[in-house]
């Protein structure tokens, strides 16, 4: 009897840790969610046992939730300043860590009867960026702004809307909420009523490159292990061309 009451307890145990192993806890950029939909479920057909939770939003605010404990197998930044951060609180490895994709920044607004260029950005009232604190897209905008020497002067005049996400800064755009905004290429292909007002040129602000990186937790993870190493196939990489955005081969 107590040999069997041994046994019962033990597969109780047992059995809620194969389940976890199975789920797996993904934390991505905002400008990555309908991309990584995609990737989740041509995932899920060679492995319908995995549950999949995903959290997406600014890949700061991500980075520091995942730093202050909440579960995160895997990450996805929309630049590698984040992914370091987590690596130097070692809960990152170096090694498992890689590019995803690029993308490229544009600024979005209602459709004008004049050509709109950087340098006339001034003339506007209100435009939506990331929070450069938090949001990649921000730091991209800021970079942009300041290489044509008139963030300063937006940031004084109170022009500058900042947007907890790049999805935000999209949505304030496409609702005329502001005169247009800072956003990735594959996010403005989503808007319904603003449009592509000009594509920043690539040198004037650090790449756009999403690193994925594996955490401690996710190296122990089979699953999580699995949809790592999916992402870099060549379905994947299909995928993420197919939402605008850049993969090497």
């Amino acid at each position: 009897m107590k040999i069997k009451t041994l046994i019962i307890l033990f597969l109780f145990h047992l059995f809620p840790v194969a389940a976890s192993a199975e789920t797996v806890y993904l934390s991505a950029a905002a400008s990555m969610t309908d991309a990584i939909k995609e990737i989740i479920t041509d995932f899920h057909v060679s492995h319908p046992q995995v549950k999949i939770q995903t959290n997406f939003g600014s890949s700061g605010g991500l980075a520091k939730q995942i730093d202050q404990g909440a579960p995160g197998d895997i990450y996805i930044s929309a630049n590698p300043k984040w992914v370091n951060y987590l690596v130097e609180k070692q809960l990152i490895a170096p090694k498992n860590n890689r590019i995803l994709a690029y993308n490229k920044l544009v600024f979005l607004g209602e459709k004008r009867s004049s050509p709109l260029t950087l340098e006339k950005l001034t003339e506007l009232e209100r435009i939506a960026i990331g929070s450069p604190k938090s949001v990649p897209a921000g730091q991209y905008s800021k970079q942009t702004l300041e290489h044509a020497k008139i963030y300063t002067a937006l940031k004084q005049a109170n022009k500058l809307v900042l947007a907890k996400d790049v999805r935000q800064a999209l949505l304030y755009a496409d609702r005329g909420e502001v005169d247009g905004a800072f956003v990735y290429q594959t996010d403005a292909l989503m808007a319904r009523n603003a449009e592509i007002l000009f594509t920043v040129p690539d040198d004037y602000h650090d790449r756009v490159a999403y690193p994925v990186g594996l955490t401690e937790s996710g190296a122990k993870n089979a699953a999580a292990k699995a949809l790592y190493e999916y992402m870099g196939t060549p379905d994947a990489k299909k995928v993420l061309q197919q939402f605008g955005f850049e993969v090497e081969d």
